[in-house]
């Protein structure tokens, strides 16, 4: 059963607030309180069910819109699919979205409207495409594009993500092994030149520095690096700072190409998946810009839009950014033609991800031997900076 917390008011028109746990819907607490010679005047989940909704992945959104599909192309009622999707739900977290989201429903909230709640969850693709569906009478096939979308945007982003794993733990693995050089070793050696009396290279006393500098300093090294992070992560938040990353990302050597596929991608298919359930090509622009994430594609989205206003097709406006590969714009050109523009984007984003793909394949091919080789010299380095006075002392001995 679900928590409410409700305004009702007796019959003499005075209001009264509440909570009530033993219902699992609006209507049934409506009935509740009319037994008892009361009216509702408006009911709502707890605030606490929103800060839930960190704890829900994305693999359960993909499966909730497949499942919310296909029970509604069976013919039953919005509700009535929530109603089920949320018995069915393990996951307490989400059951309790998904019944707030019912809620609303039976309050006279809109699809839209309801799934807005939790914009962290649902992103503005996914609304976008409930809204056109609801309003076109396509609701069953929004939501199953919706899911497909989805699922290929999380294979998509397992993909990026697996191109950065292992310069990750290959920097993981050398940071530690840094650490432990610069903590516990090379103290060591402090200590047997300062017997010795060996006269130190410049090297040796760089490391000898850094090394007192991480032992004795390391809280504050830990504080300034926290605040570094955060500090930029504000930074990158400036419009003007993010459009110059932004760029800087699309065009950084090596990367510039990878980069570019993704945010393609992410921006070809969102258009091609709102056009497909009705929304119009000007308003998928808007929707597909803000899923690609790309403060450089906000210039190119509002240059499309102008080109497609002023009666231009989709493929001469694509042909005016470099960042469109001919074969995308290939693509559209025979989608027009054919009035299967939509189809023809999805499949000119199935040729990306399968590019990008290709492409993570070739980076860590080429990453896995250089890092090695990074890693090696680094600690060598270190480790020479530390050997070189015992060389000379030894050299003095003879």
């Amino acid at each position: 059963m679900a928590v409410y917390e409700y305004t009702a008011k007796d019959e003499t028109g005075k209001e009264f607030s509440g909570k009530y746990s033993d219902v699992d819907s609006v209507a049934k607490l409506r009935e509740e309180l009319t037994k008892t010679g009361y009216v509702l005047v408006k009911a709502s989940r707890p605030k606490s069910v929103a800060k839930k909704r960190r704890k829900i992945r994305q693999s359960e959104i993909v499966a909730f819109a497949y499942e919310f599909a296909g029970m509604y192309s069976a013919g039953l009622s919005v509700v009535r699919c929530l109603e089920t999707l949320e018995e069915q739900t393990e996951n307490h977290a989400f059951r309790s979205v998904i019944a707030d989201i019912k809620q609303s429903l039976e309050a006279g909230s809109n699809l839209r409207d309801a799934f807005g709640k939790y914009t962290s969850l649902f992103s503005e693709f996914f609304l976008g495409m409930i809204e056109a569906g609801e309003t076109g009478g396509r609701l069953a096939t929004a939501l199953e594009r919706s899911a497909t979308y989805l699922e290929k945007q999380t294979e998509l982003r397992r993909k990026v993500k697996s191109a950065f794993v292992y310069p990750i733990a290959v920097g993981v693995v050398c940071l530690v092994v840094v650490l432990c050089l610069l903590i516990f070793i090379i103290p060591m050696f402090t200590q047997l030149y300062t017997r010795l009396h060996v006269a130190l290279p410049a090297p040796t006393k760089a490391i000898l520095t850094l090394s007192d500098l991480v032992k004795n300093w390391w809280w504050a090294i830990i504080i300034i690096a926290v605040a570094a992070v955060i500090g930029l992560r504000k930074l990158l938040r400036n419009p003007s700072v993010k459009q110059r990353w932004d760029v800087f990302k699309l065009n950084v050597p090596f990367f510039a190409k990878f980069n570019r596929m993704v945010v393609v991608s992410h921006f070809t298919r969102t258009f091609a998946m709102l056009a497909s359930v009705g929304v119009s090509l000007i308003d998928a622009l808007d929707v597909a810009v803000v899923v690609a994430n790309n403060q450089k594609m906000n210039g190119i989205a509002k240059e499309l839009q102008e080109a497609i206003r002023s009666g231009n097709s989709v493929a001469k406006s694509l042909k005016a950014h470099d960042i469109f590969p001919p074969m995308l714009i290939q693509l559209a050109a025979s989608g027009e033609q054919a009035g299967i523009l939509p189809d023809m984007l999805n499949k000119g984003a199935d040729f990306l991800d399968r590019d990008i793909d290709r492409i993570t394949n070739i980076l860590l091919v080429k990453l896995e031997p250089a890092l090695t080789l990074i890693m090696g010299a680094v600690i060598g380095l270190i480790l020479m900076a530390v050997y070189m006075p015992m060389f000379d002392y030894i050299a003095n001995l003879k």
